[in-house]
């Protein structure tokens, strides 16, 4: 949804108010999932009307939310510019760059990708994307050559969940550390180091 209407690039306004709208369903509906259109208008700090002349309804307010954090999450990765540079080092700024975005996104990136919409197309492609990753990683002798690549693939995000979502609630995020934690645990697992 976000920059384009029905087809038409949205103008400046336009699109700092979608950001705003988007930015505060997160707030809004993280805190509350039952919230309504008008609540997330009123933090949004846009009227009502301008929150349906964006969006048909409320799950068409969702869809977007969560298409658009599907959005950032695949930019977030490929920042870590995984065509160009080594396997390891794009494993660690990837992770760090979707820590960052789980971080800010959580409510929308938890929400179930409706078949056929703009975000399970985005989520297909960030699978795509880590196996390639993981592949780039086994052919540069990082990883196993006997590894089963769509098994460690589910072990990563799992271990993603678990470091944004499995800390205590106020503890500082440190997504370097966080990281460095997680590829290192992917990698070596738990076992003693030779």
């Amino acid at each position: 949804m976000s920059g384009t209407t029905a087809g038409r690039p949205l103008r400046a306004d336009a699109e700092r108010s979608v950001r705003a709208i988007l930015a505060a369903a997160e707030r809004v509906l993280a805190a509350n999932p039952a919230a309504s259109v008008e609540q997330i208008a009123e933090a949004s700090g846009v009227a009502r009307t301008t929150v349906h002349r964006r969006f048909a309804n409320r799950q068409a307010l969702v869809d977007a939310l969560a298409a658009s954090a599907v959005r950032q999450l695949a930019t977030a990765i490929e920042e870590s510019r995984p065509d160009s540079s080594p396997a390891l080092v794009v494993m660690h700024r990837a992770t760090a760059n979707v820590i960052r975005v789980k971080g800010a996104w959580s409510f929308a990136l938890n929400l179930p990708a409706r078949e056929g919409g703009e975000a399970a197309a985005g989520w297909a492609e960030i699978d795509r994307r880590c196996l390639e990753l993981l592949a780039k990683a086994q052919a540069e002798g990082v990883i196993d050559p006997a590894a089963d690549l769509p098994w460690v693939a589910r072990v990563y995000y799992a271990l993603l969940g678990e470091a944004v979502h499995g800390r205590p609630e106020g503890e500082e995020v440190d997504p370097e550390a966080l990281a460095a934690r997680i590829v290192d645990t992917l990698l070596h697992g738990a076992g003693p180091r030779r």
